[in-house]
């Protein structure tokens, strides 16, 4: 049976009171973090100023309630994904818009557990491995290393980009001459033209998440980095 709009607009009041819910009620999202939360507050209004838009506007634009936009911009609450989801799609921008700060792009970026902007959602939190320094498609590994295992005496150079996620154990990458420890939840993002060697620094196996992006396909940076047996 064809819907009415009078049967359709219950099921959109209903609609934006479940999103209304999952923004403001604290039940609904994680509670209050570090100063490493990602001010979404802010990027929300730099993109929704940028548009020429008011509260109101976008409010009509994303189906949200503007209570709940005027809450968000002045980080009183948490959004949740599906809210951000909205929100992108009003603002015709990708979801990843909402990580980005006014923090300087860099060629290496280095966090340590705990200390990464991240937002929080209905089911947990969303965390930006890779703040100030975008990452363009790569191949993932999951890397096992021996105690003491390194990467040999030349340091190693290729194209793109490198991420590194320390899982268990612990690594030491060295970019540069300058040292970065990698403990469990550390990350390391860097440009491979940069010189760089890793190396087991702990007494036992570590296994690591390794993202390699070289900008040229024809490169094969794991074979520099992974000799086979």
């Amino acid at each position: 049976m064809t819907k009415t709009p009078e049967s359709i607009q219950p099921l959109e009041r209903h609609r934006r009171q479940r999103l209304h819910r999952e923004v403001e009620d604290p039940s609904h999202v994680i509670g209050n973090h570090s100063t490493a939360v990602l001010e979404v507050g802010h990027c929300l209004r730099k993109l929704r100023a940028g548009r020429g838009l008011s509260i109101r506007s976008l409010a009509r634009q994303s189906g949200l309630n503007a209570n709940t936009l005027s809450l968000i911009e002045n980080s009183k609450t948490s959004p949740s994904v599906s809210t951000l989801q909205l929100l992108a799609s009003a603002l015709d921008v990708p979801i990843t818009a909402f990580f980005e700060d006014d923090a300087p792009k860099n060629n290496v970026s280095y966090q340590k557990a705990g200390q990464r902007p991240r937002v929080a959602f209905i089911h947990g939190t969303l965390e930006d491995l890779g703040s100030g320094l975008t990452l363009r498609g790569g191949q993932p590994f999951l890397v096992t290393l021996e105690p003491k295992a390194n990467s040999g005496p030349i340091p190693i150079v290729h194209t793109g980009q490198e991420l590194v996620f320390c899982l268990e154990g612990h690594l030491t990458y060295t970019i540069e001459e300058r040292v970065y420890p990698l403990d469990p939840g550390d990350s390391l993002l860097f440009e491979a033209y940069l010189p760089h060697c890793w190396q087991n620094t702990g007494d036992s196996t570590s296994r690591s998440l390794l993202i390699m992006c070289p900008a040229d396909d024809s490169d094969n940076p794991a074979e520099r980095h992974f000799m086979p047996d």
